[in-house]
């Protein structure tokens, strides 16, 4: 199968099926492709551009969306910080350079490279609003997990009254995040507490360091699933993400790097990739299980696991991976939370607030204008090429040999995780501040920017970086 990433200096791999391609019939398809993901980014740019300008129409008028600067949960606020010229070094960094370390740098060092380039990314932008406004105080503020610490002494007893809080109403209701998601995601922060990094600080480092190890687990997953040279690719994606302006400082960076580890060590448990898969897959089981006690909506991140199953044609690794995933919710259980109650009642507080008001027809769509920011254009057209590669892969995964192409293989995974997106936007459980929420799912999407032509990376590595950098100088974003 090829692909349309081929041209005459960069061949993408097929799958086999017949002679090459004529030179002049690749340049011409690798032309049209190029044009064809010059449409689709301008396609995501008009779709932002259609939830900024709708938005503050319905918002002007009568302030449904309950958001300042819509799509987005924002303000408008010009300002420069500390942390606008690390930003700027980053971004220039890794657009210039990003490309030839992934491709030179041996694996291991690619993966460190990675990490402490992803972490100093999201420290940069997030010092852009100064360290007590845009770090220290970020998660101590009247909706997070900080403020309800002290409700925490006797766990076991919390955790028995947690239900009790969550409707609006009730005696002592529980402030916004700490109601919108199990109790595990609180407990992280009482439990660092109890070590002795309590304080916003250290919640927030804890957040971004955490958080930034999900693009080891992606490009870990990538390298075993779809092949290293299209990991390596993706790195400087990874790296520059424009998420970043999201998850620093937020805990959804954190729940992003836990489901992602779920699914890379299901992905070596599943490829045998490691020297005991039955010991991974009993680990990604457990931080699949703790991922679902992080947040409700992250029982969707089953898509990307049956995902890496598929393309690794394997069900092996399963009983071993639902051993492991029982685990934590056998354990909540036990000590009196009951999940389902806890989410019927979720459903119930967050129509009472501003979910009951914000209304589904502008942001079932403008949601997806949120994630277009988040994930950048590059991805945006990585997803487009996803889209093309996809019927042929799937063709060769049913029919046996041949196998699918690595491109095919990363394309499957890549709109697995769209599919865990767009169910959570049709859920209308997520109207809003997707941008932040839905970090789990668009860690997903960036891999599919290995998909691009080498020719041009550089310059979609610009149009992911310049977005994110006005949007962090430009607006209070509040996380």
């Amino acid at each position: 199968m090829k692909t349309e990433n081929a041209t005459p200096t960069d061949t993408v791999g097929g799958t086999g099926n017949g002679p090459p391609a004529p030179p002049d019939r690749d340049h011409d398809r690798a032309r049209r492709a190029g044009r064809a993901d010059l449409v689709a980014a301008a396609a995501g740019v008009l779709l932002v551009t259609a939830a900024v300008v709708v938005g503050h129409v319905i918002q002007n008028r009568d302030g449904s969306l309950r958001a300042q600067w819509p799509p987005l949960l924002a303000s408008w606020d010009p300002h420069l910080g500390p942390g606008t010229p690390a930003a700027l070094i980053m971004a220039v960094l890794v657009v210039a350079h990003g490309p030839t370390l992934a491709a030179r740098l041996p694996w291991r060092g690619l993966l460190a490279a990675a990490w402490a380039g992803s972490t100093a990314w999201v420290f940069s932008m997030a010092l852009i609003d100064g360290w007590h406004r845009g770090v220290a105080k970020r998660l101590t503020t009247k909706h997070e997990y900080l403020r309800v610490i002290d409700r925490f002494e006797d766990i076991p007893a919390t955790l028995r009254d947690f239900t009790n809080h969550i409707v609006i109403g009730e005696p002592g209701n529980w402030p916004a995040h700490i109601a919108g998601h199990p109790p595990g995601a609180t407990l992280t922060f009482v439990w660092l507490d109890r070590i002795g990094l309590g304080g916003g600080a250290w919640a927030a480092v804890f957040c971004v360091v955490v958080g930034s190890s999900g693009v080891l687990a992606a490009l870990i997953t990538v390298r075993v699933l779809a092949g290293e040279r299209l990991a390596r690719r993706a790195a400087p994606f990874l790296v520059l993400a424009p998420a970043a302006v999201w998850a620093g400082v937020s805990a959804d960076g954190y729940f992003a790097a836990v489901a992602a580890w779920s699914v890379a060590l299901l992905a070596l448990a599943a490829t045998r990739r490691v020297r005991y898969p039955a010991v991974a897959a009993i680990g990604g089981g457990l931080l699949f299980g703790w991922t679902c006690y992080l947040s409700y909506g992250l029982g969707l991140m089953a898509a990307v696991l049956l995902a890496a199953l598929m393309l690794a044609r394997t069900a092996r690794p399963v009983p071993w991976f639902l051993l492991g995933a029982l685990v934590v919710p056998v354990v909540f259980t036990l000590a009196g939370f009951n999940w389902w109650t806890a989410y019927h009642l979720l459903v119930e507080r967050y129509y009472q607030g501003a979910g009951g008001v914000r209304p589904y027809g502008y942001w079932v769509w403008a949601n997806l204008a949120c994630a277009t920011l988040a994930a950048g254009l590059a991805a945006v057209a990585g997803l487009r090429r996803s889209a093309v590669a996809a019927p042929g892969a799937v063709r060769a995964l049913r029919c046996g040999p041949p196998a699918a192409s690595p491109e095919g293989r990363l394309a499957l995974l890549v709109l697995a995780a769209l599919a865990a997106l767009l169910a959570a936007d049709l859920s209308g459980m997520s109207k809003a501040e997707t941008e932040r929420i839905w970090q789990p799912f668009l860690l997903w999407l960036l891999p599919a920017t290995a998909l691009l032509p080498r020719r041009g990376v550089r310059w979609w590595l610009a149009a992911s970086a310049i977005p994110a950098l006005l949007v962090n100088h430009l607006l209070w974003t509040g996380w």
